[in-house]
């Protein structure tokens, strides 16, 4: 029989995450996001981290981040940057 291995972590505040822990935390928020029948925004992560709407570009960036190291990609890449939405990249 399988099993798999989980690591529970103390919540971190945003300014305290490492770069990586803020791709990890992009990552599993699309994934509980796609599970749920839902996709991640720009917004959602947001939200997710306790922020502003002035700090969207610092999320976008997030984002970026997560795409470039293969983690999440986009549902659909045609949509207007705006409005488009994330998937894990296994989606």
């Amino acid at each position: 029989m399988g099993y798999t291995p989980v690591i529970l972590r103390p919540i971190t505040e945003f300014g305290n995450m490492t770069r990586e822990e803020k791709i990890r935390a992009c990552y599993q928020h699309a994934c509980v996001k796609h599970m749920n029948g839902e996709s991640m925004t720009n917004a959602s992560l947001r939200e997710r981290f306790g922020l502003k709407t002035t700090m969207s570009s610092i999320v976008s960036k997030i984002i970026k981040d997560a795409i470039n190291a293969g983690m999440v990609k986009a549902l659909d890449p045609n949509t207007a940057p705006k409005h488009i939405s994330y998937v894990p990249f296994w989606a």
